[in-house]
């Protein structure tokens, strides 16, 4: 029964120090962090010149699309490294799961291949 008290006791201490730095940051934060704003800071380029373009300009679709072609090769290789590690425990149906998931895969980059979004001109 002393060893399940101490536990109880360490974990009320150590929530009582995480709850009291976590409001002393803050506290800390509002005291030093009130400043008044100068008029340049309301500019969107902080610079203190004035924009020589509207704020919200349009980015063209093809970055958003490499953006996503890259997060999804990306997480094909840490699918193929997780499958690595166990490799030997998946036997042969591991194999050709992998062999299914690499050639989807092949297929959606010869697809976004011919269709050119791979080109940045």
């Amino acid at each position: 029964m002393r060893n399940g008290m101490t536990s109880s006791i360490s974990i009320f201490i150590y929530l009582l120090l995480v709850v009291g730095s976590a409001a002393l940051i803050l506290l800390v934060s509002h005291w030093v962090g009130r400043r008044p704003l100068a008029p340049e800071k309301d500019v969107p380029y902080e610079c203190g010149m004035p924009p020589a373009e509207k704020a919200h300009t349009q980015f063209p679709v093809r970055f958003y699309k490499m953006a996503l072609l890259f997060v999804v090769f990306d997480v094909e290789i840490v699918f193929l490294y997780l499958w690595a590690v166990v490799v030997r425990d998946l036997g042969v149906f591991g194999l050709a799961e992998m062999f299914v998931f690499i050639a989807v895969l092949l297929a959606a980059l010869v697809y976004v291949w011919r269709k050119g979004d791979l080109q940045w001109e």
